[in-house]
């Protein structure tokens, strides 16, 4: 799939977690000549493997990934650190001649990267006001006070992530408009990115999200999260919000048993995947597909072959 002057065009591929898009995106760089960049905030934390469900390197098929294992989990990932150095992924794979598959479900970062949102400077003042409240009153609160003051925002945060929370409570605070008002008009996507996103019917989504949870509680989830302790994850403003190594640090601390963290793990998961979905839906320019379909390769591909770039 190429564009003027057979230069090659970006696809993104999105969606919900664990609707599939890891293997669909390996087999579209291999069908396309292309490497693969992450595009999901947590898989860029060096030994956060089981529960990003990274796919280990020996089962990449060979395929270049770009945007894995890049920080360590004591650093902030932001969408305007991603923002650059994915950008100037994209660049180079189309300086070779290279597809750039692009694939995650990171929501911010998926629009940061193809629309360029671009989130006001942040008040050193303001924003320490608000990590006080966050230390004292906990992230349900100031996720009920964001409910209050913004509610299209509140639904898009899950109410445990609290460096999310904050940041959109600062935003709103230093421009007086609601969070979303940030964000850029959806339109033309940069490179003229060709946007796929898979889905699954929700029950049978929510069972995948069940048996994954439980296959990384069963193979090591739980010693992984101790290890990175000893790395420093207890300090990471990011990392140690993840979903899963959030509840797993709860269950070392004596909060609550390792079934309670599991199950905990699997409602916070389906929770995202209700944001995710609603958030993917208001794109005009995806492509939807199920992710049960018996050629959904070929039907990607398919959608790919088409000549019109989406938002023209």
């Amino acid at each position: 799939m190429s564009g003027a002057a057979d230069q090659p065009i970006p696809v993104a591929l999105i969606g919900p977690t664990a609707s599939g898009k890891s293997d669909l995106a390996l087999d579209l760089a291999e069908e396309l000549g292309g490497e693969i960049i992450n595009i999901d905030a947590m898989q860029q934390y060096r030994g956060m493997d089981i529960g990003t469900a990274k796919i280990p390197v020996d089962q990449r098929r060979g395929i270049v990934h770009h945007q894995l294992d890049v920080l360590e989990v004591t650093q902030t990932a932001t969408v305007a650190g991603y923002q650059q150095a994915a950008g100037a992924d994209v660049e180079q794979l189309l300086r070779a001649g290279k597809t750039p598959v692009i694939v995650g479900g990171s929501m911010m970062y998926i629009q940061g990267l193809l629309d360029g949102w671009r989130f006001p400077a942040t008040d050193p003042v303001v924003r320490a006001r608000y990590e006080e409240q966050l230390a004292h009153l906990g992230a349900g609160a100031l996720h009920r006070r964001l409910a209050e003051v913004d509610p299209a925002a509140a639904a898009t945060i899950l109410d445990s992530d609290g460096r999310r929370i904050v940041r959109a409570l600062e935003v709103i605070e230093l421009t007086g408009r609601p969070f979303a008002a940030s964000a850029p008009t959806i339109g033309r996507p940069r490179w003229d990115t060709r946007i796929i996103a898979l889905d699954r019917e929700t029950a049978a989504l929510d069972e995948r999200i069940r048996l994954r949870t439980a296959s990384m509680f069963a193979t090591g989830f739980v010693e992984e999260v101790a290890a990175l302790c000893d790395q420093g994850l207890r300090s990471g403003k990011t990392a140690a919000q993840a979903i899963g190594y959030a509840q797993i640090l709860a269950h070392l601390d004596g909060a609550y048993d390792l079934a309670e963290a599991q199950e905990r793990t699997f409602i916070g998961t389906r929770r995202y995947v209700r944001r995710q979905r609603s958030w993917f839906r208001r794109d005009h320019r995806v492509r939807w597909l199920d992710a049960a379909a018996a050629d959904l390769t070929g039907q990607a591909l398919s959608v790919l072959s088409e000549t019109a770039a989406p938002g023209r």
